[in-house]
């Protein structure tokens, strides 16, 4: 088994637990635990909408915030960022977001169309906004992009012949021979999976890891509810236990959570114009 590979490098000197968990737990779905967190997003709603007033053209979401303070604990807390690979754990390079959209919105007959976008260190929630919503208007443009067409490639093929496609592509990821160009586009290759399922009206789910790719993490956000006068919105995670341990991850939300609910104590210089809503 080669020991490099174009989306991450191999983790050296862990410990003999750690290192000995992705042998002993193999897949994915064996290694997963699911929690929640319950967020106070009273103050972030109303820098929300303030944006939105503000600035129609560029609108922001939960979404947005989420991916971008999720984002920024990723670089502060890089152990998080390691997937497991052939029964070894690899440090990502790069942090990369995946979600779905609506190639048109509010219509449930219209497809959905995966996205997937890598965050820089450093990056400010209005650098985070455009490039999130360039990604949405290119999803959604009638011109397919190159994993629209893979995909529709792989779904006109002889299904024995699609059956046999993937299994080499898996066999060629456990070996660290998939090249870079099949890993680039492919949303599954990701730090962490999104979903907004409180933008259709519904509660945070409970969602599965997926076996292809080497997502370690899922995240769904529910609908807003009052609760005594706040706002607060119910976030669940699955996540793959191999690649750190729970004291970290315990950290890494903390880390998170005060971002998102104070986002304005974090980038008073990045949003000047909505000064007015951290004085309320």
């Amino acid at each position: 088994m080669l020991t490099t590979r174009p989306d991450g490098t191999l983790v050296k000197n862990l410990g003999v637990t750690r290192t000995l968990m992705p042998l002993l737990m193999k897949q994915r779905t064996e290694s997963t635990v699911y929690f929640e967190q319950e967020l106070d997003v009273t103050d972030t709603q109303r820098l929300l909408d303030a944006w939105n007033a503000q600035r129609p053209g560029e609108r922001v979401s939960l979404l947005h915030v989420f991916i971008w303070a999720t984002a920024a604990t990723l670089h502060a807390r890089p152990r998080l960022n390691r997937f497991v690979s052939g029964g070894r754990i690899y440090q990502r390079q790069g942090v990369f977001f995946s979600f779905a959209a609506k190639k048109r919105k509010l219509d449930d007959q219209a497809p959905l169309v995966t996205i997937k976008r890598e965050i820089p260190a450093g990056a400010t929630l209005p650098e985070v906004v455009a490039l999130l919503n360039a990604d949405i208007r290119t999803g959604r443009a009638d011109r397919p992009r190159p994993e629209d067409r893979e995909t529709a490639l792989l779904t006109r093929l002889p299904h024995f012949v699609t059956r046999a496609a993937l299994g080499l592509a898996r066999w060629a990821d456990r070996w660290n021979l998939l090249p870079a160009s099949a890993i680039a586009h492919d949303p599954l290759y990701t730090s962490m999976f999104v979903a907004n399922l409180g933008s259709v009206g519904l509660e945070a789910a409970y969602h599965h890891l997926y076996e292809w790719g080497n997502c370690p993490f899922f995240a769904t956000l529910g609908r807003s509810r009052e609760v005594n006068g706040r706002l607060k919105v119910l976030v669940r995670y699955a996540f793959d236990e191999r690649i750190d341990d729970g004291l970290s991850c315990a950290h890494a939300l903390a880390m998170t959570k005060e971002r998102l609910e104070s986002p304005l104590q974090f980038e008073p210089d990045a949003l000047p114009h909505l000064s007015v809503v951290k004085a309320r």
